[in-house]
């Protein structure tokens, strides 16, 4: 199955629950609030955008890490110390801003 069905068959799932919930929560005739709607897909796209961001650049620092000690073997210790260290940042940032999508439902 293709990245992009599964994208687009998650965005649709999103879409029809959060209208769903509050088609169903509205009475007959009243405007409907697409507030949870924006809310929902804004916090989804930027936790998803952020771990889009995280993964590629872990998957480089072990990467250099690995070349790095093929050539310096001696070196394999201090290396993977900093490669886990570094990858250990990289992920604390992209889950920092998996955190800043979920505040943005439950307080905006």
């Amino acid at each position: 199955m293709k990245i992009s069905t599964i994208v687009k068959a998650g965005l649709s799932f999103a879409a029809l629950s959060a209208f769903a919930g509050t088609a169903m929560a509205a009475e007959p005739g009243a405007p409907m609030d697409l507030t949870p709607l924006g809310k929902g897909l804004g916090a989804g796209l930027a936790a998803g955008l952020a771990v889009m961001g995280g993964a590629p650049g872990i998957g480089r620092i072990g990467g250099s890490a690995v070349e790095a000690i093929a050539r310096q073997p001696e070196a394999a210790q201090q290396i993977g110390s900093n490669m886990i260290l570094t990858a250990a940042l990289v992920e604390g940032a992209t889950l920092f801003a998996v955190v800043v999508g979920l505040l943005a439902i439950f307080l905006i």
